[in-house]
């Protein structure tokens, strides 16, 4: 079997997605997360791999993973994922010991006890900052000491066709046995003006209708009941603009104080038409989380918009509630970027048969 790939922490599977549209074998993918899970098996159009609602503690276990996929230790061609990184986010608040950091280390384990001939890393860059460079080191210290030579780029999705400004850690290692020669990420493709922009993907999507009813035709587009006063926000701003831009009487208290002194520069903001778009977090769903507002229209934008600007595609139907939506939109890697590196990954190796 050609190219066979197993997607770890899959979510709502972005990363399945890119994938196998450059040309991967998913054979199987795994999230603790019986919600996510669920997004990928009514998918059935994008999805035809197993998926399980597992912990990665129980494909540790006496080489389950490879009894699970039914391969020897050697044959995967590539393990992939995008362990929970919120543990590294430097907006989270809270000692810097979180047990979840110690899931990219589980990662590295599954690396060592599979032994693919690749391997693919996704996380946030706080894993280079004050709260994960050691488990980073840790997890480089594993992956060398087990056979690969391991390479580490921070990629902006706006710079590969994705109109949205999200900056990601990528690591790519390869199995020494197949070391010829330096790994390069791919250059950069839609700089400047060439950038996919929110008017580009969203701009022509119908309004959903005003009474917060879905849309009858688009699912997941509905618009968010905000309270009176963030529509006062809201209708105060331009395209583009945020927090800064509104009068004082409108500005929350712990808002008041300078941007620059408390970060968050975005919150209430509304996006621009010929921007790419902020970020889309777990929480995009509410208009007081970030720059989220839509462009023109008095509302934030939609769980389908977010998708969307995330790269997927317009009929992939996601599972659970308003909340659990958006977390999984927020949470997946881009499929139009998972499938560039992807991309690259299969060209490098082709170059080294």
């Amino acid at each position: 079997m050609k190219y066979t790939c197993v997607d770890g922490f899959s979510g709502a599977g972005g990363l399945s997605l890119g994938l196998d549209r450059a040309g991967f074998r998913v054979v199987f993918g795994f999230d603790n997360d019986p919600t996510s899970i669920n997004t990928q098996r009514i998918n059935k159009k994008y999805f035809g791999h197993v998926t399980a609602n597992m912990d990665v503690n129980d494909l540790l276990r006496k080489d389950a993973l490879l009894r699970t996929i039914g391969l020897r230790r050697g044959e995967l061609f590539l393990l992939a994922g995008g362990p929970p990184c919120q543990g590294f986010s430097v907006q989270r608040i809270g000692k810097d010991a979180d047990e979840r950091n110690r899931l990219v280390l589980k990662f590295g384990l599954l690396v060592k006890q599979a032994r693919p001939k690749f391997f693919l890393m996704e996380n946030v860059p706080g894993l280079l900052g004050m709260r994960g460079k050691g488990v980073l080191k840790s997890f480089l210290s594993t992956v060398h000491d087990c056979g690969y030579t391991p390479y580490l780029e921070v990629l902006n999705a706006e710079d590969y066709g994705v109109p949205q400004r999200r900056k990601r850690v990528f690591v790519v290692g390869i199995r020494n046995d197949l070391h010829k020669r330096k790994f390069e990420f791919p250059e950069a493709k839609t700089l400047g003006k060439n950038r996919v922009t929110v008017r580009d993907v969203i701009g022509k999507l119908p309004r959903p209708p005003e009474d917060g009813t879905e849309h009858t035709v688009i699912r997941h587009h509905r618009r968010d009941r905000l309270s009176r006063l963030n529509l006062a926000r809201l209708r105060a701003l331009k395209p583009g603009q945020g927090r800064e831009h509104l009068p004082l009487r409108l500005l929350a208290d712990c808002h008041r104080v300078s941007a620059d002194r408390i970060g968050h520069r975005n919150v209430y903001g509304r996006m621009a038409w010929n921007d790419v778009a902020p970020t889309i977090t777990a929480r995009f769903d509410s208009f007081t989380r970030g720059q989220f507002g839509h462009p023109v229209q008095d509302r934030s934008i939609t769980l389908r918009e977010g998708a969307i600007l995330q790269t997927f595609p317009r009929d992939f139907v996601f599972s659970g509630n308003k909340v659990d939506v958006a977390r999984q939109i927020g949470n997946a890697v881009p499929p139009r970027l998972a499938e560039i590196v992807g991309r690259q990954i299969l060209r490098y190796y082709k170059s080294v048969l």
